[in-house]
Protein backbone atom coordinates (compact mmCIF):
# COMPACT_ATOMS: atom_id res chain seq x y z
CA UNK A 1 0.00 0.00 0.00
CA UNK A 2 1.59 3.30 -0.90
CA UNK A 3 1.68 6.81 0.63
CA UNK A 4 -0.79 8.39 -1.06
CA UNK A 5 -3.57 5.40 -0.93
CA UNK A 6 -3.23 6.01 2.87
CA UNK A 7 -3.78 10.24 2.92
CA UNK A 8 -7.44 9.92 2.24
CA UNK A 9 -8.74 8.11 4.47
CA UNK A 10 -6.39 10.36 7.09
CA UNK A 11 -7.85 13.41 5.55
CA UNK A 12 -11.48 12.35 5.70
CA UNK A 13 -11.27 11.45 9.93
CA UNK A 14 -9.69 14.65 10.40
CA UNK A 15 -12.88 16.01 8.84
CA UNK A 16 -14.94 14.51 10.45
CA UNK A 17 -13.49 14.75 13.36
CA UNK A 18 -13.41 18.57 13.22
CA UNK A 19 -17.02 18.20 12.61
CA UNK A 20 -17.86 16.32 15.87
CA UNK A 21 -16.30 18.95 18.15
CA UNK A 22 -17.36 21.68 16.64
CA UNK A 23 -21.37 20.24 16.98
CA UNK A 24 -20.44 19.08 20.43
CA UNK A 25 -19.17 23.04 21.55
CA UNK A 26 -21.56 25.01 23.74
CA UNK A 27 -22.53 28.11 22.36
CA UNK A 28 -21.32 31.47 23.64
CA UNK A 29 -23.70 34.15 24.73
CA UNK A 30 -24.08 37.83 26.64
CA UNK A 31 -25.98 36.73 29.46
CA UNK A 32 -27.52 40.51 29.80
CA UNK A 33 -28.87 39.86 26.19
CA UNK A 34 -30.09 36.49 27.28
CA UNK A 35 -31.92 37.69 30.31
CA UNK A 36 -32.97 40.66 29.32
CA UNK A 37 -35.49 42.19 26.39
CA UNK A 38 -33.01 45.71 26.43
CA UNK A 39 -30.20 46.64 27.94
CA UNK A 40 -29.78 50.74 28.02
CA UNK A 41 -27.34 53.31 30.36
CA UNK A 42 -29.20 56.26 32.09
CA UNK A 43 -28.92 58.84 34.84
CA UNK A 44 -31.51 59.84 37.39
CA UNK A 45 -33.23 63.34 37.44
CA UNK A 46 -36.32 64.99 38.12
CA UNK A 47 -39.24 66.51 35.75
CA UNK A 48 -38.26 69.76 34.73
CA UNK A 49 -34.91 69.18 36.10
CA UNK A 50 -33.21 71.63 38.26
CA UNK A 51 -34.57 75.21 39.17
CA UNK A 52 -31.95 77.77 37.97
CA UNK A 53 -33.42 81.09 40.26
CA UNK A 54 -32.79 84.27 38.47
CA UNK A 55 -33.52 87.80 40.17
CA UNK A 56 -36.49 88.86 38.87
CA UNK A 57 -35.49 92.59 39.12
CA UNK A 58 -32.26 94.66 39.29
CA UNK A 59 -30.90 96.08 42.26
CA UNK A 60 -28.04 95.21 44.77
CA UNK A 61 -28.16 92.49 47.40
CA UNK A 62 -29.46 93.31 50.74
CA UNK A 63 -29.72 90.08 52.34
CA UNK A 64 -29.28 86.91 51.68
CA UNK A 65 -31.29 84.43 53.97
CA UNK A 66 -30.36 81.04 52.11
CA UNK A 67 -27.11 78.89 51.68
CA UNK A 68 -25.85 76.07 50.11
CA UNK A 69 -27.47 72.36 51.71
CA UNK A 70 -30.57 74.35 53.36
CA UNK A 71 -34.02 72.86 52.90
CA UNK A 72 -36.21 75.65 52.25
CA UNK A 73 -40.16 76.11 51.90
CA UNK A 74 -42.29 77.21 49.26
CA UNK A 75 -42.67 81.23 49.68
CA UNK A 76 -39.74 81.14 51.66
CA UNK A 77 -37.36 84.65 51.16
CA UNK A 78 -34.15 83.79 49.45
CA UNK A 79 -32.66 87.03 48.56
CA UNK A 80 -33.89 91.00 49.48
CA UNK A 81 -33.02 93.81 47.53
CA UNK A 82 -32.18 97.43 48.71
CA UNK A 83 -36.12 98.20 49.25
CA UNK A 84 -35.37 102.33 49.48
CA UNK A 85 -36.35 103.50 45.24
CA UNK A 86 -39.08 100.86 45.02
CA UNK A 87 -40.90 101.91 48.44
CA UNK A 88 -40.05 106.20 47.19
CA UNK A 89 -42.20 104.95 43.86
CA UNK A 90 -44.80 103.08 46.51
CA UNK A 91 -45.26 106.64 48.54
CA UNK A 92 -45.15 108.86 45.13
CA UNK A 93 -48.11 106.82 43.75
CA UNK A 94 -50.02 106.47 46.80
CA UNK A 95 -50.06 110.73 46.95
CA UNK A 96 -51.17 111.13 43.64
CA UNK A 97 -53.87 108.40 44.25
CA UNK A 98 -54.91 110.22 47.22
CA UNK A 99 -54.76 113.70 45.44
CA UNK A 100 -57.06 112.31 42.64
CA UNK A 101 -59.54 110.86 45.44
CA UNK A 102 -60.23 113.78 46.64
CA UNK A 103 -60.35 116.06 43.68
CA UNK A 104 -63.29 113.50 42.40
CA UNK A 105 -65.11 114.26 45.84
CA UNK A 106 -65.21 117.75 45.28
CA UNK A 107 -66.72 117.83 41.28
CA UNK A 108 -69.15 115.50 43.02
CA UNK A 109 -70.41 118.40 45.11
CA UNK A 110 -69.47 120.59 42.09
CA UNK A 111 -71.50 118.81 40.09
CA UNK A 112 -74.83 118.27 41.93
CA UNK A 113 -74.84 121.80 43.03
CA UNK A 114 -74.36 122.99 38.95
CA UNK A 115 -77.19 120.54 38.28
CA UNK A 116 -79.46 121.59 40.67
CA UNK A 117 -78.88 124.69 39.82
CA UNK A 118 -79.89 123.96 36.02
CA UNK A 119 -83.00 122.09 37.10
CA UNK A 120 -84.25 125.52 38.69
CA UNK A 121 -83.68 127.62 36.33
CA UNK A 122 -85.02 125.68 33.86
CA UNK A 123 -88.31 125.01 35.50
CA UNK A 124 -88.46 129.07 36.08
CA UNK A 125 -87.83 129.61 32.12
CA UNK A 126 -90.64 127.45 31.30
CA UNK A 127 -93.02 129.27 34.04
CA UNK A 128 -92.26 132.20 32.34
CA UNK A 129 -90.38 133.60 35.59
CA UNK A 130 -86.66 133.41 34.16
CA UNK A 131 -84.60 134.14 31.43
CA UNK A 132 -83.91 131.22 29.33
CA UNK A 133 -80.32 131.94 28.55
CA UNK A 134 -79.68 131.97 31.82
CA UNK A 135 -80.65 128.25 32.05
CA UNK A 136 -78.72 127.19 29.13
CA UNK A 137 -76.16 128.64 30.51
CA UNK A 138 -76.59 126.76 33.73
CA UNK A 139 -77.09 123.07 31.73
CA UNK A 140 -74.01 124.13 30.02
CA UNK A 141 -72.14 124.36 33.27
CA UNK A 142 -73.37 121.48 34.62
CA UNK A 143 -72.38 119.50 31.54
CA UNK A 144 -68.96 121.28 31.78
CA UNK A 145 -68.82 119.74 35.69
CA UNK A 146 -70.06 116.23 34.84
CA UNK A 147 -67.07 116.10 32.03
CA UNK A 148 -64.64 117.23 34.50
CA UNK A 149 -65.77 114.26 36.97
CA UNK A 150 -65.44 112.07 34.79
CA UNK A 151 -61.60 112.70 33.73
CA UNK A 152 -61.05 112.98 37.85
CA UNK A 153 -62.22 109.03 37.85
CA UNK A 154 -60.45 108.61 35.06
CA UNK A 155 -57.32 110.17 36.62
CA UNK A 156 -58.24 108.19 39.86
CA UNK A 157 -57.91 104.98 38.45
CA UNK A 158 -54.85 105.65 36.50
CA UNK A 159 -53.52 106.99 39.91
CA UNK A 160 -54.88 102.86 41.65
CA UNK A 161 -53.09 101.42 38.47
CA UNK A 162 -49.62 103.17 39.27
CA UNK A 163 -50.06 102.23 43.07
CA UNK A 164 -50.61 98.50 42.06
CA UNK A 165 -47.63 98.28 39.63
CA UNK A 166 -45.66 100.41 42.53
CA UNK A 167 -46.52 97.58 44.87
CA UNK A 168 -45.59 94.69 41.99
CA UNK A 169 -42.26 96.32 41.62
CA UNK A 170 -41.64 96.69 45.33
CA UNK A 171 -42.71 92.50 45.32
CA UNK A 172 -40.54 92.39 42.56
CA UNK A 173 -37.50 93.16 44.89
CA UNK A 174 -37.53 89.94 46.72
CA UNK A 175 -36.79 86.65 45.47
CA UNK A 176 -38.87 83.74 47.39
CA UNK A 177 -38.31 80.09 46.65
CA UNK A 178 -41.00 79.09 43.73
CA UNK A 179 -41.43 75.10 45.23
CA UNK A 180 -39.66 73.23 47.94
CA UNK A 181 -36.39 71.94 47.81
CA UNK A 182 -32.58 71.94 48.59
CA UNK A 183 -30.28 74.68 47.87
CA UNK A 184 -27.78 73.02 45.75
CA UNK A 185 -25.24 76.15 44.42
CA UNK A 186 -25.06 80.12 45.56
CA UNK A 187 -23.98 82.54 43.33
CA UNK A 188 -24.45 85.87 45.19
CA UNK A 189 -23.40 88.21 47.97
CA UNK A 190 -24.91 90.69 49.92
CA UNK A 191 -24.27 93.98 48.17
CA UNK A 192 -23.98 92.63 44.71
CA UNK A 193 -25.65 94.09 41.79
CA UNK A 194 -27.80 91.85 40.03
CA UNK A 195 -30.57 91.81 37.36
CA UNK A 196 -32.25 89.49 35.45
CA UNK A 197 -30.12 89.59 32.74
CA UNK A 198 -27.50 88.42 34.75
CA UNK A 199 -28.00 84.61 35.29
CA UNK A 200 -29.33 82.46 38.17
CA UNK A 201 -28.38 83.34 41.37
CA UNK A 202 -29.42 79.87 42.80
CA UNK A 203 -29.75 76.56 41.86
CA UNK A 204 -32.63 74.81 43.11
CA UNK A 205 -33.18 71.46 43.95
CA UNK A 206 -37.29 70.54 43.89
CA UNK A 207 -38.99 67.61 46.42
CA UNK A 208 -39.99 65.78 43.81
CA UNK A 209 -39.65 61.95 42.98
CA UNK A 210 -36.67 60.63 41.43
CA UNK A 211 -36.96 59.39 37.36
CA UNK A 212 -34.45 57.76 35.03
CA UNK A 213 -33.60 59.07 31.64
CA UNK A 214 -32.38 56.09 29.44
CA UNK A 215 -30.95 56.06 26.31
CA UNK A 216 -32.13 53.55 24.58
CA UNK A 217 -30.92 52.12 20.97
CA UNK A 218 -32.46 51.64 18.12
CA UNK A 219 -32.15 48.27 17.88
CA UNK A 220 -34.45 48.14 21.32
CA UNK A 221 -37.09 50.87 20.43
CA UNK A 222 -39.54 47.99 19.09
CA UNK A 223 -39.42 45.82 21.78
CA UNK A 224 -39.62 48.39 24.73
CA UNK A 225 -43.28 49.95 24.83
CA UNK A 226 -44.75 52.08 28.02
CA UNK A 227 -45.26 49.94 31.11
CA UNK A 228 -42.97 47.55 30.53
CA UNK A 229 -41.61 46.59 33.87
CA UNK A 230 -37.29 47.38 34.68
CA UNK A 231 -34.39 47.12 36.80
CA UNK A 232 -31.72 49.78 37.64
CA UNK A 233 -28.64 49.27 39.05
CA UNK A 234 -26.02 51.47 39.83
CA UNK A 235 -23.40 51.79 36.74
CA UNK A 236 -20.72 53.29 39.64
CA UNK A 237 -20.44 49.52 41.31
CA UNK A 238 -21.45 51.05 44.74
CA UNK A 239 -23.66 47.96 45.87
CA UNK A 240 -26.51 49.87 45.66
CA UNK A 241 -29.77 47.50 45.48
CA UNK A 242 -31.31 46.91 42.13
CA UNK A 243 -34.47 49.34 41.94
CA UNK A 244 -38.07 48.17 40.46
CA UNK A 245 -39.43 51.31 37.73
CA UNK A 246 -41.36 50.63 35.04
CA UNK A 247 -41.56 52.83 31.54
CA UNK A 248 -43.02 56.09 32.04
CA UNK A 249 -42.50 57.13 28.07
CA UNK A 250 -40.33 56.64 24.94
CA UNK A 251 -39.28 59.65 22.85
CA UNK A 252 -40.14 60.15 19.20
CA UNK A 253 -37.25 61.99 18.42
CA UNK A 254 -33.56 60.19 18.04
CA UNK A 255 -30.40 61.92 19.44
CA UNK A 256 -26.55 61.47 19.35
CA UNK A 257 -25.93 59.39 22.63
CA UNK A 258 -24.70 61.25 26.10
CA UNK A 259 -23.90 59.10 27.88
CA UNK A 260 -21.72 56.47 26.13
CA UNK A 261 -17.60 56.96 27.01
CA UNK A 262 -16.23 56.06 23.40
CA UNK A 263 -16.44 59.58 21.35
CA UNK A 264 -16.39 56.86 18.43
CA UNK A 265 -19.29 54.59 19.79
CA UNK A 266 -21.10 58.42 20.35
CA UNK A 267 -20.73 59.60 17.62
CA UNK A 268 -22.08 56.92 15.62
CA UNK A 269 -24.84 55.42 18.21
CA UNK A 270 -28.30 56.89 17.73
CA UNK A 271 -30.80 56.83 20.59
CA UNK A 272 -33.75 57.56 22.15
CA UNK A 273 -34.66 59.05 25.05
CA UNK A 274 -36.50 56.60 27.40
CA UNK A 275 -38.32 57.87 30.74
CA UNK A 276 -38.91 55.52 33.76
CA UNK A 277 -40.65 56.07 36.99
CA UNK A 278 -39.46 54.25 40.05
CA UNK A 279 -42.19 51.66 41.52
CA UNK A 280 -41.21 52.89 45.62
CA UNK A 281 -39.06 55.00 46.60
CA UNK A 282 -35.11 53.96 47.01
CA UNK A 283 -34.25 53.12 50.76
CA UNK A 284 -30.51 54.90 49.65
CA UNK A 285 -31.05 59.17 48.89
CA UNK A 286 -30.05 59.10 44.32
CA UNK A 287 -27.93 61.91 43.44
CA UNK A 288 -29.12 64.05 40.22
CA UNK A 289 -26.78 62.61 37.69
CA UNK A 290 -26.21 59.39 38.94
CA UNK A 291 -25.37 56.76 36.46
CA UNK A 292 -27.60 53.59 36.45
CA UNK A 293 -27.85 50.35 33.91
CA UNK A 294 -31.74 49.86 33.18
CA UNK A 295 -32.47 46.26 32.21
CA UNK A 296 -35.52 46.04 30.16
CA UNK A 297 -37.84 43.29 31.73
CA UNK A 298 -36.69 39.41 31.41
CA UNK A 299 -36.70 38.19 27.89
CA UNK A 300 -39.22 35.44 27.18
Amino acid sequence: MTLRTLRLPLTLLAVLLTGCSQNDAPATTNPAAAAYTAVARGRIDIEGGLLKLTMPSEGVVAQVNAHEGDHVSKGQLLVQLDLAPAKLALDTALAEQQQATAQIGALEERGKSAGLRASRLEQAAKAGAGDVQSADDAREAARQAQVELNNARAAAALAAQKVAGARYQLELRSLRAPVDGQIVQRMVQPGASVSPAAGPIFVLLPDAPRIVRAELNESFVGVVHEGMPAEVDDDSGSGMAPLKAHVLRIGNVFGASTLEDDPQVRANTRSVECVLTLDQPPSAPLRIGQRVLVKFAPAK
